[in-house]
């Protein structure tokens, strides 16, 4: 009895099955991850909006001046008694979460230090890799979305979606 191997076509024909399913996975595999990412940032979004409104309505129709106002440690160095409306993963500045950079602006409206509004907005870190859109949500509480490189929103008033591109999310 002999011993008998592989032959170079059989193994060709192995590595070429391999790279071929490979090719069909990793772009599968990077398009879940960059839609997880987005979905996480929308999320991010509704959150502030839901604990900058909490924070206004305790606080006499006051919007937090700082994202971080709203975490522990920002709580804890205001002096401000109370459980915490976001956790300190939102504390630092900048603020990156989930492959975006999340911005928070509190807006003073009438001009008299009373923040009666704020604006957040979210890019990706790395156009085309950590996400595809940049999002905004206001103190309306919608979560628009706009193609990435659209530039960052301005604030817009009236809880509605900036100009276009933007538009709500479903």
């Amino acid at each position: 009895m002999t011993k008998r191997g592989f032959t170079l076509v059989e193994i060709m024909i192995v590595v070429a099955i391999i790279a071929l399913l490979a090719a069909i996975a990793i772009p599968n595999l990077l398009r879940a991850r960059l839609n997880t990412n987005e979905s996480a940032t929308i999320e991010a979004l509704k959150t502030i909006s839901s604990a900058a409104t909490s924070w206004a309505s305790v606080n006499n129709a006051n919007f937090p001046a700082l994202l971080a106002d709203m975490t522990p440690t920002g709580m804890a160095a205001a002096g401000v008694l109370g459980p915490p409306f976001l956790d300190d993963t939102f504390n630092p500045v900048p603020c990156v979460r989930n492959g975006y950079t999340i911005a928070y602006t509190s807006v003073d409206g009438n001009g008299d230090g009373i923040m009666d509004g704020f604006f957040a907005t979210a890019t990706p870190l790395s156009a085309g890799m950590t996400g595809s859109r940049d999002f905004y949500v206001d103190d309306g509480g919608v979560v628009c979305g706009a193609p990435q490189g659209t530039g960052v929103a301005a604030a817009h008033a009236g809880g509605a979606c900036p100009p276009a591109p933007y538009a709500p999310l479903q």
